[in-house]
């Protein structure tokens, strides 16, 4: 896979963000996650958060492995607005998505959450959990020219939840 410019780095962050905004207009946590293609333009899958244990990229992930085979997935890279948890990266891993691209980390939005009883935050980063595995997964993030657009809409919803 070829290295992702600054420039597509934030496109596919924003779309990913476009669906969390749009899962947030529909009730749900917002939370937004696209799969892009080998080719690095076609977004092949597009999710929002369902709920409190369908996350937007577990979601995403399980389609795609429906959909793809892990040989194909290894090419495809998985955006998410915020670093996966341990249930999401571990279905990314099982999927054999190759690459994972996310705008905030886990750590700022436990900052944005705080205790909050809807998103009670693992403290486990995603690159922990890849590295105790056997499929090597590329992590890019957090990619911090994101991170105030991903955080705008976490600070206003888990403020009035």
């Amino acid at each position: 896979m070829d290295a992702p410019t600054p420039e597509r780095l934030l496109a596919w962050l924003r779309r990913a963000n476009e669906v969390a905004a749009r899962a947030l207009a529909e009730g749900r946590h917002p939370f937004g996650a696209v799969l892009v293609a080998p080719d690095g333009d076609t977004v092949l899958l597009e999710q929002g958060n369902v709920s409190a244990v369908e996350h937007a990229e577990a979601v995403l992930a399980r389609e795609a492995a429906h959909r793809w085979d892990t040989s194909y997935l290894a090419g495809c890279t998985l955006v998410t607005t915020v670093e996966p948890c341990a249930m999401c990266a571990g279905t990314q891993y099982w999927a054999g998505i190759g690459r994972l691209v996310y705008g905030m980390d886990e750590r700022a939005l436990l900052a944005l959450t705080g205790d909050h009883p809807e998103n009670p935050t693992l403290d486990l980063p995603c690159r922990e959990l890849f590295a105790r595995g056997q499929r090597a997964i590329e992590v890019i993030g957090p990619v911090l020219a994101a991170t105030p657009e991903i955080a705008a809409l976490h600070r206003d919803f888990w403020r009035r939840a």
